[in-house]
């Protein structure tokens, strides 16, 4: 199968202690896969060299076989881990400016999900909750026609009924020819939409693989096997 992002020999210096040590992944085209790990494992750090937001300290990223750059960012929809609106801004206002960027931005579709959310576009950033918000950076994200679409914590801050129609979203809304690499905690809220699985600890891969084959071998949940592989 043809993969969408490999990563070879990669690492990531911080202040001389690395983020990631001698990084070897591939993820295929045309799946939803688990990027997990605890905290301080890589994960934001691995998202955001893929997303061209840092320079790997060595080693190589391609992206549908090139390295990261103007034309990888185009295939690339982006949720961070952290809102980045300006809080005077409202929603229209965020809808436009997605509009006139992005040339694969569907405003319909992010309109329809706003609509469902029960989201006012007319309401400034300021005056959403916490919640409201990552509905609203996720529906952005989503309305996109990417290739590869990174999502670091996308239900973390939202209640358990929204998670299930983000979730669900997720999986309505994207190419089949397309992949997903969601970072997240909640890994029994997710694995139920995942395809593959990556463990990640130290900045290393620890291990992967297709979520019902190894449910079936183990006969464990992927979030059982998760607590296992990183007991205390």
């Amino acid at each position: 199968m043809e993969n969408i992002l490999e990563c070879s020999n990669l690492f990531k210096y911080y202040s001389g202690k690395p983020a990631l040590y001698n990084l070897n992944v591939s993820f295929p085209k045309g799946k939803i896969i688990g990027l997990l790990g605890p905290n301080g494992s890589g994960k934001t750090t691995l998202i955001k060299i893929v997303a061209g937001l840092l320079t790997p300290s060595s080693g190589t990223v391609t992206i549908n076989g090139m390295k990261p750059g103007v034309e990888t960012k185009n295939m690339i929809s982006y949720l961070p881990e952290r809102q980045y609106f300006s809080s005077w801004m409202t929603v229209n206002d965020i809808l436009t400016v997605f509009n006139e960027f992005y040339t694969d931005f569907d405003i319909a579709r992010a309109r329809d999900m706003m609509q469902r959310l029960g989201i006012t576009p007319e309401n400034k950033i300021k005056t959403l909750s916490k919640g409201t918000k990552e509905k609203v950076q996720l529906v952005l994200v989503m309305s996109r026609r990417a290739k590869l679409y990174l999502l670091d914590e996308p239900i973390g801050g939202v209640d358990p009924a929204t998670r299930d129609y983000i979730l669900n979203t997720i999986i309505t809304n994207y190419n089949e020819d397309s992949t997903i690499i969601i970072s997240t905690h909640l890994i029994y809220e997710i694995e139920k939409i995942l395809d593959d699985f990556v463990f990640i600890n130290r900045g290393q891969i620890v291990m992967g693989g297709e979520v019902d084959r190894v449910r079936a071998e183990r006969n464990i949940s992927i979030d059982e096997l998760f607590r296992e592989v990183f007991r205390c």
